[in-house]
């Protein structure tokens, strides 16, 4: 039997500098997306994917679309390189998710809304994302060696929210920098091995991003007429669950915003009701390779991220079983 597949894209902390070049020389159907990102934002984002500097391309407001450019860029020159298989490839997906952003990436390989239209909203969600840290300082902690019950204590008895499910055992929490550096402070209490602060900019999917929130689910109820019924599931962070009814979708990527990300229970909805036995990790880094393998043992997973990934994710894609 041939293996169901199942696309994933990363979220925010994966991009770098130099992310997609070689895909951008590789393949001319990558080499379109990219250059339409230009066009579309009317700047230069791809010489800031490529050249930096590291610190600007980290932005909130420059990373979002850049991950989601190098994403579909991915899949494209995966479609491309398998020529007269992609139909077939297509046949095998089963199911698509992304991290955080990577939710949005997925409905654009989905076809949820054009490229173009996915990549303007994204581009809006980074600037909306980058005020709301501005205007209100939080931080992120991770959480390694508890479990989804001690993290919603921690979270509660500090003041913040549990942001990510990433892994059993993997959590990160999210709000205030005071709430924050007491969680940080007790986690060992709480009966987790390690805390450790993370370098971003503000509390994503935090209370702190309400004004995100509400500007976001604005802008996407303007764009309402652009969405259409996904051609494959794509499962929200917000409920872990299918979403597709386009009225469904806008509300799940606004509340998204300010909730956690239910990664664990995505993941295991992929393997165990949509049946995906074959992870394809779409875009920079290979953070969701670590991953899965702590969700669903036995899973097989590619990291597609460059030139020589797309070869290897080809070559296993056409071996069928």
């Amino acid at each position: 039997m041939l293996s169901p597949i199942a696309l994933l894209f990363p979220g925010q902390g994966a991009q770098h500098v130099g992310m997609g070049r070689d895909l951008r020389d590789a393949f001319p159907a990558a080499a379109v997306r990219f250059f339409q990102a230009d066009e579309i934002l009317g700047r230069p984002l791809t010489r800031l994917m490529w050249e930096g500097p590291e610190e600007e391309l980290t932005r909130t407001g420059n990373c979002q679309p850049a991950l989601y450019v190098h994403g579909l860029a991915a899949l494209a020159a995966v479609r491309e390189a398998l020529g007269d298989d992609a139909k077939a490839f297509d046949d095998r997906t089963v199911g698509t998710a992304g991290l955080s952003l990577g939710e949005l990436t997925a409905h654009g390989a989905a076809g949820t809304y054009d490229y173009a239209d996915g990549l303007r909203l994204v581009a809006r969600r980074g600037e909306l994302m980058d005020e709301a840290c501005a205007a209100a300082p939080g931080g992120m902690v991770a959480l390694l060696g508890g479990d989804a019950e001690k993290a919603r204590a921690l979270a509660e008895a500090s003041g913040v929210q549990v942001a990510n499910y990433n892994t059993p055992g993997q959590y990160v929490l999210s709000g205030t920098l005071e709430g924050t550096q007491k969680a940080a402070a007790e986690a060992k209490a709480h009966g987790f091995r390690r805390a450790a602060p993370l370098k971003v900019a503000g509390a994503y999917h935090s209370r702190l991003m309400e004004p995100a929130r509400l500007e976001f689910a604005a802008t996407l109820a303007q764009a309402a007429g652009q969405f259409r019924i996904p051609r494959v599931p794509v499962v929200a962070n917000f409920s872990a669950m299918p979403a597709r009814e386009p009225s469904d979708i806008l509300t799940l990527l606004a509340d998204q915003v300010t909730n956690s990300v239910r990664w664990v229970e995505c993941i295991e909805l992929l393997a165990s009701e949509l049946g995906a036995t074959l992870f394809l990790e779409l875009g920079p880094g290979t953070t969701l390779a670590g991953m899965i393998p702590r969700i669903v043992p036995g899973v097989e997973i590619l990291s597609v991220s460059d030139a020589a990934g797309v070869r290897a994710a080809t070559e296993r894609i056409r071996s069928g079983a």
